[in-house]
């Protein structure tokens, strides 16, 4: 694909962050199975149904571009998911895998925070406000899905030193 210019590149970071929400899907199943902590375990469903609404907002924002909604595999998002699968791989106390699984989802959530900060930007610099205000809600839900992984860590934490 050719960046000629940053309609272009907005273009094709929105395809790669569309992978990246699409690839989450498939995981946070997967992480909710392998947490121990019933609040964990909620906050990785409650952020499952959130990511799916995320999906179709990415892909409503397209519109705004005049290009059809088509994925491209997101790399960084792929090695990240990786990474968490290993994790869970490894023989650990409930507690320690619980503490795991939260670094590895708020390494997500971090890489999603800063793709849709530099998406909201572009946005708002080529007037698409459909998609800006798409995107925005995206934004603001991977924040909250980040603080409140940072108040379970607090808890789950402690127990893992035990």
């Amino acid at each position: 694909m050719a960046l000629n210019n940053l309609a272009d590149l907005f273009h094709d970071e929105l395809r790669d962050i569309l992978s990246a929400e699409q690839q989450l899907v498939k995981a946070l199943p997967l992480m909710v199975k392998k947490a121990s902590c019933p609040d964990l375990v909620k906050a990785f469903q409650d952020h499952l149904e959130e990511t799916e609404q995320q999906v179709e907002r990415v892909q409503e924002a397209f519109a705004d571009t005049g290009k059809a909604s088509r994925a491209k595999t997101c790399e960084a998002m792929r090695g990240l998911i990786e990474e968490a699968s290993s994790m869970m791989k490894n023989d650990a106390d409930p507690d320690v895998m619980d503490a795991s699984l939260i670094a590895c989802a708020q390494k997500i959530e971090h890489y999603e925070i800063a793709t849709y900060g530099t998406l909201c930007t572009w946005a708002k610099a080529l007037g698409y406000d459909n998609a800006l205000t798409l995107l925005k809600q995206n934004i603001s839900e991977e924040e909250k899905a980040d603080k409140h992984l940072s108040e379970l860590a607090v808890r789950i934490n402690e127990s893992a030193m035990t």
